[in-house]
Order: structure tokens, then C-alpha cells, then sequence
């Protein structure tokens, strides 16, 4: 299976890997509102890899193969300050 992946000028680091290239028939409208334009990044014969970058390799055929789509978020960024604070106990009240 060959995808085509777009990168989303609107949410950086978000990813949309689709089964066809330009073909988002199967991706909700709201989804692609969110989205913006899509751009074209590569095409990626996701058969013949093991692993990718930041996504589970089997959860991206899967939904690929069920829903036509996969979206690829960036992490969510993590505050170190509060998470420091949560490690030591610190509670200002």
C-alpha cells in the first residue's frame, strides 16, 4: 500500500496520511476545516516500513485500511515548570 501524507499549514506538526493522492473523500469536512489546505509531503509505501518517525506503524495501516485516514498530532508540549513543581510537592494554597 502506497500513502500519500500532507503536512497542514495551519496546525504545525500535523500530519494527514491518506490512501489515494488528493483523494479526501473519506475525511470528515470538519477535519479538513481544521487543516487547512493540505500539502503534499511524500508518498510513502507504508507496506514496506516497520516503523515510522512519531506514529505507530500498525495503528496507521489500521486506520488507513478502516477510515480511509490517519491524523498525525504533534505531542502535546509539556509545562517542565508545573511538572516540577507536581514532583516536589509544591503547592502554593
Amino acid at each position: 500500500m502506497i500513502c500519500a501524507v500532507y503536512k497542514s499549514l495551519r496546525k504545525a506538526e500535523s500530519y494527514l496520511f491518506v490512501e489515494k493522492r488528493n483523494d479526501f473523500e473519506r475525511v470528515p469536512e470538519a477535519l479538513m476545516a481544521m487543516f487547512g489546505e493540505p500539502q503534499l509531503v511524500m508518498m510513502l509505501p507504508i507496506d514496506k516500513r516497520d516503523h515510522l518517525g512519531f506514529a505507530d506503524i500498525k495503528k496507521v495501516r489500521s486506520e488507513l485500511k478502516e477510515k480511509g485516514f490517519y491524523l498525525q498530532l504533534p505531542p502535546p508540549v509539556v509545562n517542565l515548570l508545573e511538572q516540577h513543581k507536581k514532583e516536589i510537592g509544591f503547592n502554593p494554597e
